[in-house]
């Protein structure tokens, strides 16, 4: 691995210009796909093997064309104080707002509140039904106008006037000013590390290129492949993080292999080589993760893994190629590791710089590593009793989807949801729908009228619809309301009451009773992903275990390396829970609404988190593994390790933790959420379990840290990510060059 990632550096570093060109193309070429590539709809949300998509499917069959995918919206009217919306003036403005939206091209129906019994109990609330024939990101601008404009003309006219549904669904828009503050933070940082504008605009440029032609080839195909905003928005998160760390790597090589005394060819083959192995390693990992969500079975979330994976390996691949190639351009504009200046046309400043160093003082990284070789114990017992108590939240942890409860106070869709449970009741947002199938039942009137029956005397029930059966008669739908808002406890147990009753329906009459709707499908998504958890979690982590063994050929530490992931990630949700569920401290990141985390959030952050721990574990661990090789002892590799990586893993650390923070702005709860808890995933991670525990449990293993056993070792393939391969080839030249007479041929890597 490292003599091919060696002899790649150097061919990008004398063939930049084509390099750098062959990148620029497949940019243009995709900014181009993306431009031209039609606008994505609204995508498509199935859960296979669920009651509630099952139910779905069972609609589509029975009730051709009631289970339309296309647009809804709901005007919902509230009257000034003291008069009701039955008043003859109030009614005239219903009147005309119902008037003006029947004319649109896009138009199916609209429900007249007053024809259809929406109004409230107390008369002072009232909605209005809006059904489209495109799906909510389709719809014209036009008929969004139109919807628009109706409202405004009826809260012009005196009424309180607010829209819900998905007919003003918009793309997820991650806060732009955020991400602007996240990579400026990054540039000081990597100013900070690498000692120069153009070292420290490097990774920035590369990063962006990448997510760039990532992003662009999501936008492309994203019609294509049913791919939603949102899964941009992962994959240029996570792009951009990646993608700044890995070219960090491999530039803070660089400048140390230039600090040896190499010229920069080589140097950029040995940067390549050795932190490019680590990089190809990290990489490997994150994809891994990412393409695993696949076992979960959902399709959105499988399309929202592989595209963000595939954003990791452009990313991978730019590491190794433009990287260098771009380091060939900046010429002596990137300055070996500790070097101010150089003499002009020398290259007698690397061997100074090398010289000095030997004498310098330790740096931090060198002295915190000496001081948990001191005290393994103690470090490491407080770093696991730490993250231990941050987890605790994390026991309560409840999962839900968002819905319109959860947007900001500041849009017309929360208000419109706020207007509806106080005029109908909390339950009025999250229907249930019941369908009732009685083909196999002798009588299909009184297996529904059973059901119904038995629904009206269930705790928590508002208002149960009598069934209205299909042309055929053999299946009924009954609509009922809950007492409880769709995403409370109250509600999900009426859920499992009404099924439990199903059974027994079906026992008794033969007929099949499915509870499905909106809320039903997020229940059963949120169990689904509950139930996926654990073996998605052995997945991952088993690949990547075997994975490890392979790059530093021990047992020890990758299962350390896994452990410690463990507990990153638990108190990661241990921190969501506190402040999105409960509300500690959310005031401050804009958290308007707490209540149940979003049911992707634990696994998805279970898959990114582990392979960005792998990241900070291949880099820092790959020089200590090493050092160990090359003859120090297991101490003092630590330390050595330290002495090369803790700058550059914290400098990477704070770099993911801006970018994801800029993504905390977000006004979409789920990139919110994720952004707030990836960013405390890599700061529990880096600073604590990397920086702490790590080096702890080493200190405290000694050499059985880097022990396998014999067979094992003869059975591995060896991928050689020290860069064993490069020193041996060097050991040659030299004894080439000491031997002039010796026309034995060079070893070849």
């Amino acid at each position: 691995m490292a003599t091919f990632l060696y002899k790649l550096g150097r061919f990008a570093f004398r063939r930049r210009a084509f390099v750098a060109l062959m990148w620029v193309a497949l940019l243009t070429l995709a900014g181009v796909g993306a431009a031209t590539a039609p606008a994505p709809g609204a995508t498509s949300f199935s859960i296979p093997g669920v009651e509630a998509q099952k139910a779905f499917d069972l609609l589509e069959q029975r009730f051709p064309g009631a289970s339309a995918d296309g647009a809804t919206g709901r005007m919902v009217f509230k009257a000034p104080e003291g008069q009701k919306m039955t008043d003859a003036a109030n009614r005239a403005i219903v009147d005309r707002a119902v008037k003006s939206l029947s004319g649109g091209s896009e138009v199916v129906s609209v429900a007249d509140p007053f024809t259809t019994h929406a109004v409230s109990k107390d008369g002072t609330v009232a909605y209005a039904s809006v059904r489209y024939d495109a799906r909510g990101m389709e719809l014209k601008d036009a008929t969004r106008d139109t919807l628009k404009k109706a409202a405004d003309d009826a809260r012009a006219a005196g009424l309180t006037v607010d829209v819900g549904g998905d007919a003003l669904q918009a793309g997820a828009e991650p806060g732009a000013a955020g991400e602007v503050v996240g990579l400026a933070l990054a540039a000081v940082v990597l100013v900070v590390t690498l000692g120069s504008l153009v070292a420290a605009g490097l990774p920035l440029l590369t990063a962006i290129i990448g997510v760039g032609i990532g992003v662009s080839t999501i936008t492309t195909v994203a019609k294509a492949l049913d791919l939603g905003d949102t899964t941009s928005t992962l994959a240029l998160m996570i792009g951009l993080a990646v993608g700044i760390d890995y070219a960090l790597f491999i530039v803070s090589r660089y400048r140390s292999e230039l600090a040896e005394g190499r010229d920069r060819e080589e140097a950029v083959g040995r940067a390549t080589g050795t932190a490019g192995s680590a990089v190809v390693f990290a990489g490997l990992t994150v994809v891994i993760a990412l393409a695993g969500l696949a076992v979960v079975n959902v399709p959105m979330l499988t399309k929202m893994g592989l595209a963000a994976a595939g954003t990791v390996v452009v990313a991978v691949l730019i590491a190794l190629t433009m990287v260098p190639a771009l380091l060939g351009f900046a010429g002596r504009k990137v300055r070996a590791t500790g070097e101010k200046r150089r003499p002009r046309g020398s290259e007698a400043g690397a061997s100074a710089v090398s010289a000095a160093s030997g004498q310098a003082k330790p740096g931090p990284g060198v002295r915190w590593a000496s001081f948990v070789i001191r005290r393994p114990a103690a470090v490491l017992l407080l770093g696991v009793l730490g993250l231990g108590a941050i987890a605790v939240p994390a026991t309560q942890l409840e999962l839900g989807l968002p819905d319109d409860g959860s947007q900001p106070t500041s849009t017309t869709q929360r208000r419109a949801y706020d207007l509806l449970s106080e005029g109908f009741g909390p339950g009025f947002n999250g229907p249930l729908l019941i369908v009732v199938d009685a083909r196999d039942s002798d009588d299909p009137q009184a297996a529904a009228a059973s059901v119904t029956d038995g629904i009206k005397h269930l705790k928590d029930v508002v208002t149960v619809t009598p069934a209205a059966f299909n042309k055929a008669g053999d299946t009924a739908t009954i609509t009922v309301i809950p007492d409880s808002k769709p995403s409370s406890t109250q509600t999900e147990d009426l859920v499992h009451a009404l099924r439990d009753q199903g059974a027994e329906v079906r026992s008794d009459t033969g007929a099949q009773v499915l509870v499905t709707g909106t809320t039903a499908m997020n229940i059963d998504f949120s169990q689904k992903l509950n139930d996926a958890l654990i073996p998605y979690l052995g997945l991952v982590v088993g690949l990547a275990f075997l994975l490890l063994i392979v790059v530093f050929r021990s047992i020890l530490v990758p299962l350390k390396a896994a452990l410690g992931f463990l507990l990153s990630v638990l108190a990661a949700l241990g921190a969501v829970v506190a402040v999105f569920q409960w509300g500690w401290l959310g005031g401050l990141i804009g958290v308007e609404e707490t209540g149940p985390i979003m049911s992707m959030t634990p696994i998805f952050m279970v898959g990114v988190v582990f392979g960005l721990a792998m990241d900070y574990e291949v880099f820092l661990v790959t020089r200590m593994r090493e050092a160990y090789v090359h003859g120090e002892s297991p101490s003092q590799a630590v330390v050595t390790g330290f002495r090369y990586s803790a700058k550059v893993v914290a400098a990477a650390a704070i770099i993911m933790m801006a970018v994801f923070g800029g993504f905390i702005t977000a006004g979409e709860a789920i990139i919110k959420t994720i952004g707030f808890g990836l960013a405390s995933a890599v700061f529990f991670d880096a600073f604590i379990v990397r920086m702490a525990i790590v080096p702890a449990v080493l200190a405290l293993l000694g050499k059985k840290a880097w022990w396998l056993p014999k067979w094992l070792d003869r059975a591995l393939p060896n991928v050689d990510v020290e860069g064993e391969g490069l020193r041996t080839r060097d050991d040659a030249v030299s004894a080439k060059d000491a031997d002039p007479d010796d026309d034995r041929e060079l070893v070849r890597v």
